[in-house]
């Protein structure tokens, strides 16, 4: 192994072999091991979407400034550090000493918890984590610079990720200081068309878990500030038009009525792959992250293609969620388990029954549930589904075609809603492009009960138009075309 000369003492147990000169920290260390490396999958629950965004953000935009440096033309995010001879960049040595200083100056802030971890992996391979200097003519001082800049940009962007947005004593991290409060109840509907928190017990992910058994919650609004972030692309989320949800108006009884029916539909033709597609993209550290990576190895990047792909998805991920929590806010929509109940009370219907149920023909409607939990936050428009069409589109843009070449596979039993029995058997999914990825994410917002055909199918000619401005953006970054 060729490090960098900036060792600290690791733990004898955890070394980890890296090519510096040559190899790619991106490829390498942050996204193997299933996409975890700092943040892993396993450290973020389905229903942190808007949370794991932001981190995401924060984290992939530090790569492309603490590697600008080392580019011909190419200027940072939030910052503006001098350009490094070209002699510097004959190797991706300083590239990624930058890129991994840079990461580890954004997860001591944004993603505390996971900083030993970080910290451990970059002394395994010889790097120094105490090392805070600011040296603009070196690799781990630019690393610092660009992860310190991130952080200073974004720590007050309205995200209240320290939880003292109007608190001075015990501040609550990512918690809601707008005011949000929902018309309906857990234990009441008084508004059939606007969204109803779910009552429901706690669970910490899919499947729930050891503890979970006899606790209930009520379900909160998940940020609604994030509406009031500072967006990167755009100054006003209100610009970006959406047509309201009219086939959720309980007022028109025959189209409520129709929505509802297809969502039973959907539930009562659930199959094994459609059920392990709808908890595969549920999980976003799994379905967001690493499609990016499989473009990345099929198209066989460089380590600037790898920065720039994944700080250009990130982004439309991210300015494309403060629209779609602008616009949840405004229509404040119902969840499918509400209008079911609305319309059918406890007459029998045809469904899923249930882990291990399939298809029954007599379930009472106010008994019936989701494949997977409903969202902790409005309907409309559907947040999974836009998150995936403003990646695609943003790839489309950098890679300049539609290829995706993922395969992923799921061992007999692996799901979590019905572990052991689902999938029966072992089961690979595949998407040869961006276009059926994004086809398949939307339906499985419906497979899985928690979203209207009709929002999924709106939700993905919104989303895309982030991926277009996340383009234009970065590319604007990337050739220095960008003002002081």
């Amino acid at each position: 192994m060729t490090t960098s000369g900036h060792s600290a003492e690791a733990p004898a147990a955890l070394k980890i072999e890296f090519d510096f000169d040559n190899g790619n920290f991106i490829r390498d260390l942050i996204t193997t091991n299933g996409g975890g490396g700092f943040p892993p999958a396993e450290a973020i629950a389905p229903g942190d979407t808007s949370i794991y965004t932001w981190i995401t953000y924060l984290f992939q935009v530090s790569w492309f400034d603490a590697l600008a440096p080392y580019h011909p033309t190419a200027v940072g995010v939030y910052s503006r550090i001098d350009r490094r001879p070209a002699a510097e960049s004959a190797t991706n040595r300083n590239k990624n000493i930058a890129g991994l200083h840079a990461s580890y100056q954004v997860v001591k802030v944004a993603f505390a918890e996971r900083a030993p971890v970080m910290r451990m992996a970059m002394a395994a391979i010889g790097l120094n984590p105490d090392d805070e200097s600011e040296d603009p003519t070196t690799p781990v001082g630019i690393g610092n610079l660009a992860g310190k800049a991130v952080v200073a940009a974004r720590l007050h962007d309205g995200m209240n990720h320290l939880g003292d947005k109007g608190r001075v004593y015990n501040g609550r991290p990512y918690a809601d200081y707008t005011g949000y409060a929902p018309v309906n109840t857990a234990y009441e509907l008084r508004d059939p068309s606007r969204w109803q928190p779910a009552l429901g017990p706690h669970q910490r992910r899919v499947g729930g878990g050891p503890g979970d058994k006899g606790i209930f919650t009520v379900q909160q609004f998940a940020t609604p500030q994030l509406r009031l972030v500072k967006p990167v692309t755009f100054k006003d989320p209100s610009e970006f038009e959406l047509a309201p949800p009219d086939h959720l108006d309980h007022t028109d009884a025959e189209t409520y009525k129709r929505s509802v029916d297809d969502v039973l539909k959907a539930s009562a033709a659930l199959t094994d792959e459609q059920k392990v597609k709808a908890e595969f993209f549920e999980h976003s550290p799994v379905s967001l992250t690493w499609a990016p990576r499989a473009a990345a190895l099929a198209h066989d990047l460089d380590l600037d293609g790898w920065a720039q792909l994944f700080i250009t998805t990130s982004l439309a991920r991210f300015d494309n969620l403060i629209a779609v929590w602008h616009h949840k806010h405004a229509h404040d929509a119902v969840r499918p388990f509400s209008a079911v109940r609305h319309v059918y009370g406890s007459t029998p219907v045809t469904a899923w029954g249930g882990p291990g149920k399939g298809t029954v023909t007599d379930i009472p409607a106010d008994e019936w549930s989701s494949y997977l939990p409903a969202g902790n936050h409005p309907e409309y428009p559907s947040a999974f589904t836009t998150l995936c069409s403003a990646q695609a589109q943003a790839a489309r843009r950098v890679l300049g075609d539609d290829v995706l070449d993922w395969t992923h596979a799921f061992p007999a039993g692996s799901a979590q809603t019905e572990p052991g029995l689902v999938p029966a058997g072992d089961l690979k999914l595949s998407w040869e492009t961006w276009t059926d990825f994004v086809g398949d994410c939307a339906q499985s917002r419906v497979w899985a009960g928690v979203a209207f055909r009709e929002t999924v199918e709106r939700s993905v000619v919104f989303g895309a138009r982030f991926g277009d401005l996340a383009h234009e953006f970065i590319q604007r970054h990337v050739n220095g075309d960008v003002g002081d």
